[in-house]
């Protein structure tokens, strides 16, 4: 009985000496805004300026119409018109009003794949770059930045992404 309960305070004894070289360890933690480092890229800013380079032209010609639409109803409203030109105007109206909210849903989709797509990219190289900034700082764990109540600014690394990533993949 004296010797179970000798072994038993020795695996004791010694599962507390392991726990308090373990608790005494530093654990080295480091905080980045993913979203604030992804859109503070040089890459991103590219990306945007193409993007409004490739729909450009639609958006020009979503502005025509609309144009279109102003003067259709300036016409409508000046009371110069017989009632045969009034039916004409308002149906070429109707017409402009669904072109446009058709050309305007199919941007907004096509805009929305194109960021997302982007995005994606952009999340996945983010990923590689602030895993080597861990190994490079010796840290032990990043926190996403929006997800946590409380930081010292020193551990805020945002920047440190931002330059490690534009560093990495330079804007083409």
């Amino acid at each position: 009985m004296f010797r179970f309960l000798a072994v038993r305070s020795a695996v004791f004894c010694l599962a507390i000496a392991l726990f308090s070289s373990v608790a005494s360890a530093q654990l080295k933690v480091g905080i980045v805004n993913v979203q604030k480092a992804i859109s503070d890229t040089d890459e991103l800013k590219k990306a945007s300026a193409d993007m409004v380079k490739k729909y450009q032209p639609r958006q020009d010609e979503m502005d025509k119409i609309q144009k279109d639409l102003e003067s259709i109803d300036t016409q409508l409203n000046s009371g110069k018109l017989n009632a045969q030109a009034t039916t004409d105007l308002q149906t070429q109206g109707t017409r402009k009003q669904r072109d446009l909210q058709r050309l305007s849903d199919d941007m907004q989709a096509d805009v929305d794949r194109d960021r997302q797509a982007v995005l994606a990219k952009l999340a996945e190289k983010m990923q590689a770059v602030v895993n080597k900034l861990a190994e490079d700082k010796g840290l032990d764990i990043i926190v996403e930045a929006s997800q946590t109540l409380y930081f010292k600014p020193v551990l805020d690394l945002t920047a440190d992404a931002t330059t490690a990533y534009n560093k990495a993949n330079p804007a083409k």
